[in-house]
């Protein structure tokens, strides 16, 4: 059974750094593309950031420039770096693997999601 495990959230004040981890551990052939969404109360999960098996990556408007996505290919695990953190980047971050091949089937993961909070 494939789980997602995060960890690296917390409180930090305005213009601040913090880095995610997520580590997909099980039994794992292939994973298309990892990601990072991010989610607070009453409001959709909007992406954050995703790098894909080749290490293309793409970003939300809003982090451009101050996050930065990296993945290691060997562990199954992807980052993210939050550089000068704002206010609003206060959310629940949850990580995604997307199509992740088991050996048996096709399906997309998620993180149990982990709390950033920036204060100003």
């Amino acid at each position: 059974q494939v789980q997602m495990v995060e960890s690296g959230g917390g409180l930090v004040q305005a213009g601040g750094s913090l880095r995610l981890s997520c580590a997909a551990s099980g039994t794992i052939v292939y994973i298309n593309a990892m990601g990072w969404y991010r989610q607070t109360p009453g409001k959709r999960r909007e992406l954050v950031a995703t790098i894909t098996s080749d290490g293309t990556t793409n970003y939300a408007d809003s982090v451009k420039g101050r996050f930065t996505i990296s993945r290691d290919y060997a562990k199954n695990t992807v980052y993210l770096q939050m550089n000068s953190l704002k206010p609003e980047d206060t959310a629940v971050y949850y990580c995604n693997a997307d199509r992740l091949y088991s050996g048996t089937h096709v399906d997309d993961y998620w993180g149990q999601g982990t709390q950033v909070t920036v204060s100003s």
